[in-house]
């Protein structure tokens, strides 16, 4: 599945702020700021509100995790199938907050290759983002869990770590891109992200819990 670039993704993980009615809000919210800019706006809600928001926007839906299973008694898990049925374009892999082994995450990516849908593997630093682009996923989303929800973004933080995966992740794999994830929030914050080779970011809380949403994605994608 062919994704535009520069791309902002939010994850809406599971805050009040970011689920239920609220969940739709933050997802219309994308698709204005999306409709405004021109910058590719994407969002990863919980799994029970991404039917309705695939229903009631037009912008990319992520699941935040699938898991390697096939159909059958797997309670409490992310069945792939019914993520699609439910009208996702992709998924989040890898998150450090819900990490994988690596044949796991080698299995998700092949399976979404085979149904059409992109994904985004989350790494936490220069090494296991050259593993992960050897796997083929379209991004990898490179975020040290320590900048994680800090409001440090890593773009400017530890700058080494986005050139160095962008440059050994386009080593192994040419068509694999790379996102800049942990603590971004600010238009500063992307457009460093964007000028150290990233062709975009992955977010959270710095727009989830801002006073105005809207406001905040409309600064985010302001010097971009």
């Amino acid at each position: 599945m062919s994704i535009k670039t520069p791309i902002v993704i939010l994850n809406f993980k599971t805050y009040l702020e970011s689920s239920g009615e609220n969940a739709l809000k933050l997802a219309n919210a994308l698709e204005s700021v999306a409709l405004e800019s021109g910058i590719n706006m994407a969002a990863a809600p919980q799994s029970a509100d991404i039917y309705r928001i695939c229903q009631e926007t037009d912008i990319p839906v992520l699941a935040q995790h699938i898991d390697p299973i096939t159909p059958g008694g797997h309670t409490g898990s992310n069945l792939l199938e019914c993520l699609q049925e439910s009208g996702i374009n992709g998924t989040l892999l890898n998150h450090s907050e819900q990490r994988m082994k690596l044949a796991d995450i080698d299995e998700i990516i092949k399976a979404t290759q085979k149904n059409n849908l992109f994904s985004v593997v989350c790494t936490n630093n220069i090494e296991t983002s050259v593993a992960a682009a050897t796997l083929n996923p379209q991004f990898v989303a490179v975020e040290p869990p320590e900048l994680i929800g800090s409001g440090i973004p890593v773009s400017q933080a530890e700058p080494e770590i986005v050139e160095g995966t962008v440059a050994k992740v386009k080593k192994v794999n040419k068509k694999t891109k790379v996102l800049c994830g942990a603590g971004i929030s600010t238009g500063d914050d992307v457009k460093a992200a964007l000028d150290l080779g990233s062709v975009g970011v992955l977010l959270a809380s710095g727009i989830i819990l801002a006073d105005n949403p809207k406001e905040a994605l409309l600064d985010l994608v302001s010097k971009i």
